[in-house]
Order: C-alpha cells, then structure tokens, then sequence
C-alpha cells in the first residue's frame, strides 16, 4: 500500500489515506482517482503520464537503450529491432567489432509494420583512406568498400526531420587498418517507422561470430 493523496472531485475533496510504508502516490481524475505519481521509499518517482516542461511544447520521453544483439543472430544475415514506439524521433545505430564473412557493404534499412523499406533511399558513403564514394538506395550504406577483415567500430544517427521522413549521419572506423567511414542520407517511408535492420547490400553475407549491434532512441 502507501500514503496516498487523492485529488477528487467537487462532491468527494482532497483526500489524505495514511499509512507506515514510506510510499506516496497521487492520485487523479474522480471518485478513487487513478494513480498518477508515486514516490518508494528510496525517492525514486513514477510518472503514469507524459512530462511536459514549461515552454516545451511536446512530450519529453526518456533514451531508451535496445537489446544488444552478438551475432550469430538468429538469421545471422541479418539484426532486426523490432517495436521501437512511435514516438522515436531519433535512433541511433551502434557497432562494435562489427565484420563480415564477404566484401558485401553492411547496409541499415528502416521499416514500417508493413516491413523493410528496401527502396527510395538518397545518400552515399565514402572511404577515407581511398578517398572514394558511393551512392546507396536500398538503405543507409556504412561505407564504401569492405572486405571481410573489416571490423568496424562507432554508431550512426537516424533523425526524424517531419512526418515519416528521415535522414541519417554517422562515421564508422576499422580497426584493422586505417580506415574511416563517414556517410549521409535520407529515406520517406510509407508509413510510421518501427524498425530498424541491420543487413548487408548482397542479403547474404553473414556477420562473425562476436560482431555486436545494439541501437537506441529518444
């Protein structure tokens, strides 16, 4: 239980229910109320609702961390992040000792419930070392050559620019050789993105045992 403060109404008031728990909640809305914040013992808080701030006109919502996944993964072509909420307004993409078993660039592709957007994308990424570019268009290119002792390092930032469009920039490194991936682009998708796979250009090169990537969103 807990000592609760319930808001009520003009026919049942402000209503104080004591109790030794250390526990407070505050309830809202009619009649019992709903619980809207609690306060444990150890002065964490619970909000039910969304926070707003004076001056900020949206919701604030908190940097949610994804499950990190170490390849082999399931199908190990593939990382699916699957469930990310609606509103995710950036998602960041991360990779550590990330490689290969072929040359075939690894590629992040968007997707809605209806599933991966594998089309429509605009942007290219570049080799520094070669001094050399390419463009992708079935997803986010991570760089512009690879082999399979590329083992790749850093993280990639997917941001929400309005409605169901999106652009993305991020720089990875290898280190196996002096080698940096910066890349940039952009994708409308046909609907509400809620997911996020992390693939190769080819579909069928795998990932090596111990490659990791994980994601996040705010």
């Amino acid at each position: 239980m807990a000592t609760t403060i319930t808001a009520g109404n003009a026919t049942n008031g402000l209503k104080i229910t004591p109790d030794n728990t250390g526990i407070l909640e505050l309830k809202t809305g009619t009649g019992a109320g709903t619980t809207a914040l609690t306060l444990n013992a150890s002065q964490n808080a619970t909000l039910a609702g969304t926070l707003q701030v004076a001056g900020v006109t949206t919701n604030m919502y908190p940097i949610v961390s994804g499950t990190a996944q170490t390849a082999p993964f399931t199908d190990n072509t593939r990382a699916d992040f699957l469930s990310i909420p609606s509103w995710a307004k950036r998602i960041t993409v991360m990779f550590q000792g990330v490689s290969t078993s072929g040359t075939s660039i690894v590629l992040i592709q968007l997707g809605t419930s209806g599933g991966i957007a594998a089309t429509g994308y605009l942007g290219a990424a570049a080799d520094l070392a070669g001094a050399t570019v390419a463009n992708y268009t079935t997803g986010f290119g991570t760089s512009q050559a690879a082999s399979a002792a590329t083992v790749r390092h850093g993280a990639i930032s997917i941001q929400n620019i309005t409605g169901n469009s999106w652009t993305a920039n991020g720089v990875l490194a290898a280190s196996n050789g002096a080698q940096i991936y910066p890349m940039a682009g952009s994708v409308s998708l046909s609907g509400t993105l809620d997911r996020v796979r992390i693939t190769t250009v080819n579909g069928t090169d795998t990932f090596d045992s111990g490659s990791v990537v994980n994601i996040m969103w705010e």
